[in-house]
Order: C-alpha cells, then structure tokens, then sequence
C-alpha cells in the first residue's frame, strides 16, 4: 500500500480502519508532513520560501499569488487543493485527508480549524476514520476561529463569522454565524 492507494480510499470516502495497512500509510504521511511544518514555522521565510515548503506539503506547485502567514499545522498535506489569490492567516490548522480544496480569492482568518475526518462512534472501532471533503469555494472569507466540519461545502461569495462552527452547507453568497452555524442574511453587495 503506497500514498496513491490512500489517496483513492480517501478521495472515494471510504472508511479507513485503524488498525489497517492504509492507516499505517496515514501515520508515515503524517510524520513527513510534521516535519515540513515543523521547518515552515521554525523560523521566517520570506513568502517565496513559504510557498515552496507549502508546495512541498500538498505535493504540487502553489500558485505565486497565494499567501500564508506561519505559523500552520497539516497533520497529513497531501489532500489540500489551492486556487489562486489566498490568503491563509496565522495559526490555522488544516486536518485534509478527506481532502480541503479552497478556491480562488478566499480569506482564511486566525486560527481557523478545518476538520475532514470524524472517528466511528462504536467504542470497539474508535480508531476507524470516516474521511469526507471540505470544499470553500472562490471568494470566501472565512472569520478568525471558525471550525468548519468534514463534509462541508461553502459556496461562493459567502461569509463565515468568527467563531462560527460549520456543520452543515452554507449556500453561495449567505452570511453564516454561530455554533452550530446558521444564515442570518445574505452578502450584501
């Protein structure tokens, strides 16, 4: 089992078993990814420098119009999908094995946590994992501290207010607030 064979498994939504050969995949991907992101907020980085370490952790280019302020935390990295015109603020925390695309021109706030994986809830299969993607699509600006659940989709143009807690699909061009998030009005233009 290689990093493709988990990849297929995650990106189908099928369930990883915790005590399984593609678990055992996980855990040495996420070691690799730990010490990228270790070297990414050791120390500054002129934004260039960040972009390559951040192409280094997704495994694919980053586009030069993407920034990101360190320091950030990917316990896996090879599930992140990137469009052009982010900005990725400090101390975020991107949880991607069922996979995070952002589309272009979104804000990410401070602290932001985006969760793709829940556990089973059965005592005697707790370490089995449940992927399912998060998709943000083009210009989202998502407030500092927001948690945003596996499975969610963001439409375009929305906004997530600080803090919020995303549970559930927040439609194109609706402003969400509170935990568990909820519509309180539309963007206005």
């Amino acid at each position: 089992m290689d990093l493709d064979d988990l990849l297929d498994e995650l990106n189908s939504g099928r369930t990883i078993k915790g005590d399984s050969p593609l678990h055992e995949v996980m855990h040495r991907t996420s070691q690799e990814a730990m010490r990228i992101t270790g070297e990414l907020n050791g120390s500054y980085h002129e934004p260039a420098e960040v972009r390559a370490l951040l192409s280094r952790l997704i495994g694919k280019p980053v586009d030069e119009t993407v920034t990101m302020f360190p320091p950030f935390s990917s316990d896996f990295g090879r599930n992140i999908t990137l469009g052009k015109r982010i900005f990725i603020n400090a101390g975020c925390k991107f949880q991607d094995q069922g996979g995070i695309t952002i589309g272009d021109d979104c804000l990410i706030g401070h602290n932001v946590v985006i969760a793709t994986l829940n556990h089973d809830l059965a005592p005697s299969r707790r370490a089995d994992m449940h992927p399912a993607p998060v998709t943000i699509g083009r210009n989202v600006w998502i407030g500092a501290n927001a948690t945003i659940l596996a499975g969610v989709t963001i439409g375009d143009d929305a906004v997530v207010a600080a803090a919020s807690v995303v549970t559930k699909d927040v439609p194109a061009g609706s402003i969400v607030v509170g935990s568990p998030a909820r519509v309180v009005r539309s963007v206005p233009e």
